[in-house]
């Protein structure tokens, strides 16, 4: 979020949607769970170092420079050079997974046939930076012992309204009719089947050809709302609405097709890729749905953005789900403490795995409440996590803030909870 917004949070009872810190959008993932006891491998002076089975995540988030490239234009050994320190980092902090923004703004970071370079590598979108940033992630996580997972946002085509800034072979030049313009910015329709259909052969190209551990999408489906703002997709409605009670069902059905689909043709294509997906921490408030979390929370995923979050775990579309749960403990409109333990019963038998996002980004951070200014805070998140026996691991928004570490939080984190290395559910 920032004047770019990705990670949106509640601000209060009322519930309006502000942004993350930044200048662009981002994911996040889950808790930790209780350590599970697999297997030992020698350490040090042959001491025998405990293997736990759970995800500790990073983001890192490439839209606008979020995080890296640092900015655009470097040489291409620089901006290798600033991807291995990242890696680099995550290794020394104990993490096992990286999420990298692979697919910004419908445009790519690899050598795509669908889509055009990302703008964030040179500066100019379509211009090719001399590398192929994601197949040298792919490798350089790996040789870390770092899982790598593909972070792709499906709909968004730019932060500004202009076709005309787009690169000129740009799918959405070519297809003008298949984009809307929407609080400032350009979406991809998704109740276009060929818009449906071109996404995810875009996304599946990247799956197909590099060594990735999994697919991971954000919160990102139909856009946030904006006050006063209409998502102009009456004509699609009119088209293929038939048999729906309303738009929002029809909005529904089309988030559910992509994701249905998509998890179908990865499985397909490599069985052993994941397919996980990082949503708004809350589906639905109980004042709205008795199933609901005891939050008031002013955006629910159902509902505004048309994504049934909890729909996909009980169908077993995905293989794990990491909400962003960017509130701290007691925090009253979205309580860190209501949220997981919401989750953990979301999951529980479905064999989707829980991971839980952390807002690193918020430590220390003057602009936000008292608990966020206690270096203790997300450490006391993994404590209360751990309790709930569905919760696999957590994730963190994001890697500038990883090598930052504003007050010492992640620090806490590692020498309370990371002493020994883990590796990630599978």
């Amino acid at each position: 979020m920032r004047g770019v917004t990705r990670r949106g949070w509640v601000t209060g009872a009322a519930g309006t949607v502000a942004g993350v810190a930044g200048a662009a959008a981002v994911a996040g993932d889950a808790a930790v769970a209780t350590p599970r006891r697999e297997q030992a491998r020698p350490g040090p002076a042959g001491r025998r170092d405990v293997v736990r089975r759970e995800l500790r995540g990073m983001w890192v988030a490439t839209i606008a420079n979020t995080d890296w490239p640092s900015k655009a234009g470097l040489s291409a050994a620089a901006q290798r050079a600033e991807l291995i320190a990242y890696l680099d980092r995550a290794v020394e902090r104990k993490l096992n997974a990286v999420i990298l923004q692979v697919r910004p703004s419908a445009d790519a970071l690899w050598p795509s046939a669908y889509e055009p370079w990302a703008q964030c590598l040179t500066g100019v979108q379509g211009k090719d930076p001399g590398w192929d940033p994601l197949g040298t992630a792919v490798q350089e996580a790996h040789s870390r012992g770092l899982e790598l997972h593909a972070w792709f946002n499906p709909y968004r085509v730019a932060n500004h309204t202009d076709l005309s800034k787009l690169t000129a072979s740009h799918p959405a030049r070519r297809h003008p009719d298949w984009v809307l313009p929407y609080g400032g910015k350009l979406y991809y329709n998704p109740g276009l089947p060929e818009v449906r259909a071109f996404v995810r052969d875009a996304m599946l190209d990247a799956v197909r050809r590099y060594d990735i551990d999994a697919v991971h999408w954000d919160d990102y489906f139909y856009p946030y709302p904006v006050a006063g703002e209409t998502f102009a997709d009456g004509a699609a409605y009119e088209k293929y609405g038939a048999g729906f009670p309303d738009r929002a069902a029809w909005r529904r059905d089309n988030t559910d097709q992509l994701v249905r689909e998509t998890a179908e043709r990865v499985k397909a294509l490599k069985p052993g890729v994941r397919f996980g997906i990082s949503p708004f921490g809350v589906w639905r408030n109980a004042a709205t749905d008795p199933a609901g979390s005891d939050t008031r929370a002013g955006v629910e995923t159902y509902d505004d953005l048309y994504a049934d979050t909890r729909g996909w775990i009980k169908k077993g579309w995905i293989d794990y789900i990491c909400p962003q749960l960017y509130w701290n403990i007691g925090y009253p409109a979205a309580d860190y403490a209501v949220l997981v333990p919401w989750w953990s019963e979301a999951v529980r038998g479905t064999g989707v795995d829980l991971f839980i996002g952390e807002a690193l980004y918020k430590c220390g951070d003057p602009a936000q409440p008292a608990a966020w200014q206690d270096p203790a805070e997300l450490s006391h998140h993994i404590v209360l996590a751990a309790r709930h026996d569905q919760v696999r691991g957590h994730a963190y928004f994001s890697a500038k803030s990883v090598v930052t570490d504003r007050i010492g939080a992640l620090d806490r984190v590692v020498a309370d909870h990371y002493r020994s290395r883990a590796r990630p559910p599978r």
